[in-house]
């Protein structure tokens, strides 16, 4: 929708939006106010270990969950804002900051022992470790048997 903007973004785009979806398709989830179930990560690879760093602004450490299950480590965010709270100033109109329940999977293997990885929560960003595991050697047969 032609809308005066700022930073991109219509002023708005919450009234518009179903409109928009009907006649222009989705947005792009990874960039803008769509984005906010995402957790912006970032994986690095050392010597020894897999870094992840997991961005989570505005939450606390009692809000983050991490749990590690059959070789999924899983994330789980969850925050409330009172969409409808009056404060002495007025009441929103408009609220772009993230309330719900997130979470995101990463598959890492059945062969780390959880007590390996290793979690830290500081400034929005969680930051975790997780050590590498030695890969069993594969053969490298190319021969099929045939029945």
């Amino acid at each position: 929708m032609l809308m005066p903007s700022i930073f991109g973004e219509s002023l708005f785009d919450d009234w518009f939006d179903d409109l928009d979806k009907e006649f222009f398709g989705k947005k792009n989830p990874l960039y803008g106010k769509h984005s906010r179930n995402m957790m912006k990560t970032d994986v690095r690879e050392t010597e020894g270990t897999y870094e992840l760093d997991v961005d989570l602004p505005g939450f606390k450490k009692e809000d983050v969950e991490l749990t590690f299950e059959q070789g999924y480590l899983t994330i789980s965010a969850k925050k409330n804002l009172n969409k409808d709270e009056k404060n002495k100033d007025g009441q929103y109109i408009r609220q772009e900051r993230y309330a719900g329940s997130m979470s995101r999977s990463f598959y890492v293997g059945e062969s780390v022992p959880q007590s390996d990885i290793k979690a830290k929560f500081e400034d929005g960003v969680l930051r975790i470790s997780i050590p590498k595991q030695d890969m069993k050697a594969i053969e490298n047969n190319n021969t099929i048997m045939i029945d």
